[in-house]
Order: C-alpha cells, then sequence, then structure tokens
C-alpha cells in the first residue's frame, strides 16, 4: 500500500488532533482500505454490549466498560472504500479546514521506567495471578502490561498505519480517533466475530512462539497446547448456544508478524442478525485475553493486574447486521499521544508459566508496533 496524496494525507493525520471521530482499517489480504466519518455531534456511548442489537458504524469497545471508557460507536455519516474514493469525499467536506486547524490536546509524558523497574512491576503482578492458579481457584489468567515509546511532532498516524499494512498482510490494520478514545493504531491477528446473513466466523487463538530467522516452529509445549484448548472449548460452548451447523477446523499453527500462534476456526450459521449485541456480549472478553472462569478471571484482572487496560484487549471493527461485520480483538495496539506511544500485550498465565519466559512473550508482541514506529 502507498501513502495517499499529500491533501488526503495532512487531512487524516489533522483528523487525529481534532474533535471529530473517524476510522480507517483494513482487512487480512488486501490492499485497499475502509474510511468511516462521522461530522456530527459525538460518537454514540453505550452502556452496555446489548445494545449494539441492530446498529451499524465502526465499534470500539474497552476491556471493562466504565463511565471514562464507554464502549463508543462512530455512525458512518461518510463512507469511502480505497484512496480516490476517500480522497474525493475528504476534498468535499464542509469542515475541511477546521480539521487542517485542529491542534489536539496536549498529553503531559509520564515518567519513564528503566528496564529493571518496569520488570519489578511485572515480576510482583506475576506473583498476584500464580498462586491462585496453582491453588486452582482458575484455570487460566491473563497478565498484561503497558509499555512506552517517546515520540516526537514529526509522527504520522497515518505513515505509521501504512507502514503496518505493508508490514503484516496477515492481520487487521486500524487507525481510529475518537475525542473519548483517544487515538489508538493496531495490527490484530484475532477475529471476533466475521460474516454476514447467516454465514459467520470466531476464533480461538492461543499460545505463542517467536519466528527465528523466518522460520515457522513446529512443536508447541504442553502449557501452549493447553492454554489453546481452554480458549477452544469457551468458544465452542458459546456457538452451540446462538448458532447451528458449526463447523471446526484446527488448532493449527497462524502466523501474526513475527510471532505464531495456535488456531481454530469455527464456521457456523445464525438464524437472525438482529441480535449480534447479545452474542458479542457473551464472547467478550474471551478466555484469550482474560481467562477462566470467565466472571471470575475478569473481576480478578481488573483488581490485581495494577494498571487500566483502557481498550487493549476490547474490540474493534466494523458492525451491520444488514451487511457485513468484520470484528476483531485489539491486539498488538498502541494509544498514539502527543509525546508518546503507549504499547499493550498480554500473555496467558497457567500454574506452569515462568516468568521470565512470559516477560519476554509479552516483549515480542509489543514488537509488532515498536517495528513500525
Amino acid at each position: 500500500m502507498k501513502l495517499p496524496e499529500q491533501y488526503t494525507h495532512r487531512l487524516i493525520d489533522a483528523l487525529t488532533r481534532s474533535s471529530f471521530s473517524f476510522a480507517l482499517y483494513r482487512l487480512p489480504w488486501t490492499d485497499e482500505c475502509y474510511f468511516i466519518l462521522q461530522t456530527t455531534g459525538e460518537a454514540d456511548k453505550l452502556n452496555d454490549i446489548s445494545e449494539l442489537n441492530g446498529r451499524k458504524g465502526f465499534i470500539m469497545a474497552p476491556f471493562q466498560q466504565t463511565e471514562e471508557h464507554p464502549l463508543v460507536l462512530i455512525r458512518p455519516e461518510v463512507t469511502a472504500y480505497d484512496w480516490p474514493e476517500i480522497t474525493q469525499a475528504l476534498t468535499s467536506l464542509e469542515c475541511a479546514d477546521e480539521i487542517l486547524a485542529s491542534k489536539g490536546a496536549h498529553t503531559e509524558a509520564l515518567p519513564t521506567l528503566n528496564e529493571q523497574e518496569r520488570y519489578d512491576r511485572y515480576y510482583a503482578a506475576f506473583r498476584r495471578f500464580i498462586e491462585p492458579l496453582e491453588k486452582k481457584k482458575f484455570q487460566k489468567l491473563v497478565l498484561s502490561r503497558p509499555a512506552f515509546c517517546p515520540t516526537d511532532d514529526t509522527l504520522s498516524p497515518l505513515e505509521i498505519f501504512v507502514k503496518a499494512c505493508n508490514a503484516y498482510p496477515r492481520m487487521m490494520i486500524y487507525l481510529c480517533h475518537t475525542p473519548t478514545t483517544g487515538t489508538w493504531l493496531g495490527s490484530t491477528p484475532e477475529i471476533l466475530l466475521s460474516g454476514q446473513a447467516q454465514s459467520w466466523k470466531t476464533v480461538a487463538l492461543a499460545g505463542t512462539l517467536p519466528i527465528e530467522n523466518d522460520v515457522e516452529p513446529t512443536e508447541w509445549s504442553a502449557k501452549n497446547q493447553q492454554e489453546q484448548a481452554l480458549v477452544a472449548e469457551y468458544v465452542r460452548k458459546i456457538i452451540k448456544k446462538h448458532g447451528r451447523k458449526m463447523i471446526e477446523k484446527g488448532p493449527y499453527t497462524a502466523r501474526a508478524g513475527q510471532l505464531v500462534h495456535l488456531k481454530t476456526d469455527f464456521l457456523f450459521q445464525l438464524k437472525e442478525t438482529d441480535y449480534l449485541g447479545d452474542l458479542l456480549k457473551e464472547l467478550h472478553p474471551t478466555p484469550a485475553v482474560c481467562g477462566l472462569p470467565k466472571e471470575e478471571a475478569y473481576q480478578f484482572i481488573i483488581e490485581n493486574e495494577g494498571y487500566d487496560r483502557r481498550y487493549y484487549s476490547g474490540f474493534i471493527g466494523w458492525m451491520d447486521p444488514d451487511g457485513q461485520t468484520d470484528l476483531y480483538v485489539n491486539l498488538r495496539c498502541m494509544e498514539i499521544r502527543s509525546s508518546q506511544a503507549k504499547l499493550y500485550a498480554g500473555g496467558g498465565i497457567l500454574p506452569s508459566s515462568e516468568v521470565r519466559s512470559e516477560w519476554e512473550e509479552t516483549g515480542e508482541k509489543m514488537k509488532t508496533m515498536r517495528n513500525i514506529l
């Protein structure tokens, strides 16, 4: 993918500093992107995932819905596909001059911890997580952490988006901004829900290994296999409840950037699409980003992880009950601020997990974003 003409480039970068809400995304194995812009009012804030029933638009949902981090839906008042159409749509905007004049809010840089201090924090959280696992209170927990990369005024969110599209053809790439959420960019391999009419798909994705010398590993440890099996069983139960004629493919090794995961595809039918919000409410958060038992693991993470995930490990994408829906788990992502990018990554913790290998795994996952900054 190439950058669009300069005017379009400037306008999209300016949108990330503006009071308008927009999204730009590209689906896996394609070279064209979709553009959604809301020009009037604020993006809709929903109190519950079930309120998505019958709704159409671009969604950004947090890991935990709060007053500060609501589920946001961008109404598709302007839509366009591929750069020529996107350029035409932006050129005809009456509010273009207002967008170009946007300065954005200044974000104070957070204190920077050194590597040892960040590891010590992670180690303390890991100890809090491993203890109830060893006591068999949970089957699995997901522990994540943030990291910060300094940026400057020359950073172009659109350039990073295009870099990600070229570097990661297998993933869904997005750039999304609303005044409520701030500006986020991600490269995610995990479908939460995709399809149209009666034909739908979701996946179970868990287990992680790095690719070394461009050779994909084929041997999976018992820990990785167990983690994937737990996620697959949870997804399987939900699909049997809401869908019919389910076909299961996997688990198989799937590449995502310089990592591979164990993946199982679930293909199924839905009798009607008016209640996608109800299905999403049961799917999110999946054990791949939360744990099992789901509700207990979810509360444990909120109380013990030690930081606010915000929109990391929530879900993001386009929803249309009368057309195509493409929603992904918000992984391999970053929040773009005025002087820094905040990166997020996590991994599944089982009783057999070791802190150093889990720390290194989250570091490998963060490279997906670091490598394009």
